[in-house]
């Protein structure tokens, strides 16, 4: 069964809107800071950071890419798209990330990492898969 979390972007956070392109340059962020901590620790740590490669298929340009594994064994897919909604009269952009049928516990362990990496630095609201709400924005 897919399980699905939610990165969404408020009137606090740092942006209201976001592209894929931008997804995709946090993603490439993570992987650079994680193998420069494995640099300093003398550790290949950038592989087990980031077991994944980032792949987009034509139909889902602009709106969605996904995440294919390396080591097939640990990790499957992760798929990553954007969206947006109406609540209150304001229209609230947010990630959505995807487990789909057949994910690993590796892919599950690492959505929760990337969930709360991105939402730390867009300062969003994260809605987990297990329907938890963790807030990394200033509230009042």
């Amino acid at each position: 069964m897919q399980q699905h979390a939610y990165i969404k972007l408020v009137p606090s956070s740092k942006q209201q809107s976001i592209t894929t392109d931008e997804v995709k340059q946090l993603f490439y962020y993570y992987k650079d800071i994680t193998s420069k901590t494995g640099t300093q620790l003398g550790w290949e740590y950038e592989q087990s950071a980031f077991p994944y490669s980032l792949e987009e298929k034509r139909e889902g340009k602009e709106r969605w890419f996904y995440l294919k594994g390396t080591d097939k064994q640990k990790y499957k897919y992760i798929m990553v798209g954007l969206d947006s909604e109406v609540t209150e009269g304001t229209n609230t952009s947010y990630i959505q990330v995807t487990l789909p049928e057949g994910f690993t516990h590796g892919d599950k362990g690492k959505a929760n990492e990337f969930c709360k990496f991105m939402a730390k630095q867009l300062d969003g609201e994260l809605h987990l898969f297990n329907g938890r709400v963790m807030y990394y924005y200033k509230r009042k």
